[in-house]
């Protein structure tokens, strides 16, 4: 683990993991959004099946976007547990406590951001 004393691993890694669960349980709900909008125009009008369209495309962006964000969870977890957590990957010094509370995520810090 890392030898960083202002930071708690176990918490961040508890919220990283509730978070996975909360995209996943997400992801498996809107699944039915994300189906191909079938052709048929009897029961289903031009326009509402353009609605449709759109919808499902708006569905498959959520759902890709959900995906790097569990890449994301992935990584940090991943830092976690080879013990270079907390540090920026640009510059190589720590990223402050209060941003990897706020983001478990954060690769890294606000200097390197800007």
């Amino acid at each position: 683990m890392t030898k960083r004393k202002d930071i708690n691993l176990q918490a961040l890694k508890k919220k990283l993991l509730a978070h996975r669960q909360e995209i996943l349980k997400d992801a498996a709900s809107s699944e039915a959004s994300r189906q191909p909008v079938k052709l048929d125009q009897t029961s289903v009008g031009r326009l509402s099946r353009i609605d449709a369209i759109q919808f499902q495309s708006m569905a498959l962006e959520t759902d890709r976007r959900r995906q790097v964000e569990l890449q994301q969870i992935k990584a940090a977890l991943k830092r976690i547990d080879e013990d270079d957590f907390g540090e920026c990957q640009i510059c190589g010094d720590y990223i402050k406590a209060k941003r990897l509370e706020i983001n478990p995520r954060a690769t890294i810090c606000i200097d390197c951001s800007k």
